[in-house]
């Protein structure tokens, strides 16, 4: 027997009948659904010191569960003595099962450790059904060991779904158990 991760199964057991309720579709093709999440963490930092790349690709390897690659930059900016083709950042994108996997992990343990939380801004949409939002330090992983962390940085996160609409792309991940704030 296979592994299917479990909101890969929830996708198509619980939230694909509800949004085809919910807008109508009269196929279960219509119905958006999540194609990937892009992880990506800025190490402006990183041009005196070339370790913080290092640490950041193994830092995001082992919250991804998927090899990380360092970003170049690609121009040169002199009032911040950039060059072009210097690492200034981290970046990976998961697909498929890793993917589900990692949405699991982000809901269910990683957002409830944020301090202070009351929920994640539904501010982040881009008009045609992506969703990003930031993370302010990547201690909230459980994967990180907090003792090793040489600095702590933040990350974007975003959603890449086949939704047309925010409000679809909304429905979609509201439906995953993302937490959003509640606007009265």
């Amino acid at each position: 027997m296979s592994y299917t991760p479990r909101l890969a199964e929830k996708y198509r057991k619980e939230v694909t009948p509800a949004l085809m309720k919910e807008f109508g579709y009269k196929s279960i093709m219509q119905v958006p659904r999540l194609q990937k999440i892009c992880l990506n963490q800025g190490l402006g930092t990183a041009i005196a010191d070339k370790k913080l790349i290092d640490a950041g690709v193994e830092e995001m390897t082992k919250i991804a569960g998927q090899r990380a690659v360092p970003t170049k930059s690609k121009k040169d900016i002199s009032n911040f003595k950039l060059r072009q083709g210097m690492p200034i950042g981290v970046r990976v994108t998961l697909r498929g099962e890793r993917m589900y996997e990692f949405l699991d992990r982000l809901i269910t343990v990683s957002i409830p450790r944020v301090r202070d939380f009351r929920g994640i801004s539904d501010k982040g949409f881009d008009g045609r059904g992506n969703y990003t939002f930031g993370v302010t330090e990547q201690i909230i992983f459980p994967e990180i060991d907090i003792d090793k962390v040489n600095k702590i940085n933040g990350m974007d996160i975003t959603f890449v779904t086949t939704a047309n609409t925010d409000k679809e792309a909304h429905a979609l991940l509201k439906e995953f158990g993302m937490p959003f704030i509640k606007n009265n």
